[in-house]
């Protein structure tokens, strides 16, 4: 292999960074950030979804989700509703939605220009050598999709 195991990682690593730092970019016109996006995407894919639910699917802890859910509250983009027992349950508002849909298109062009020298077959190689990688995890990690 010419190509060190570190040297993968890292660049794969770098390219999530770059990512991030152009979506967060991106991001901040809508008054948001990646974090919270995520959070909006993950909501409205999992309506009513508890608050551990989401911290899970957002790779937080439960109390970082909290206050992040919170601030959000605050903002008008999501609302709290009770669930069964203690849990609470969260669902995107009206404002909410609108964030996540613009974001969605705003992160598809930064994944567009990102991807943009590989052609399509290149593109299928990479997909399927990442699907690869994720299903044959031996550590109990979840693979959940994630643009983090």
């Amino acid at each position: 292999m010419s190509t060190s195991l570190q040297s993968l990682g890292l660049a794969v690593k770098r390219l999530q960074h770059r990512h991030h730092q152009a979506m967060n970019a991106e991001l901040k016109t809508l008054g948001v950030s990646l974090v919270q996006w995520d959070a909006l995407r993950h909501l409205d894919r999992n309506p009513d979804a508890s608050l551990h639910d989401l911290a899970q699917l957002t790779f937080q802890t439960d109390q970082a989700f909290g206050t992040l859910a919170g601030r959000m509250v605050d903002r008008g983009l999501i609302e709290r509703a009770p669930g069964p027992g203690r849990a609470v349950r969260h669902r995107l508002t009206t404002r909410g939605r609108e964030v996540r849909e613009a974001g969605e298109a705003l992160l598809g062009r930064v994944l567009a220009e990102s991807f943009a020298p590989l052609s399509s077959t290149e593109l299928d190689t990479l997909g399927g050598l990442l699907d690869r990688l994720l299903t044959n995890r031996t550590d109990g990690a979840d693979g959940a999709d994630g643009t983090q």
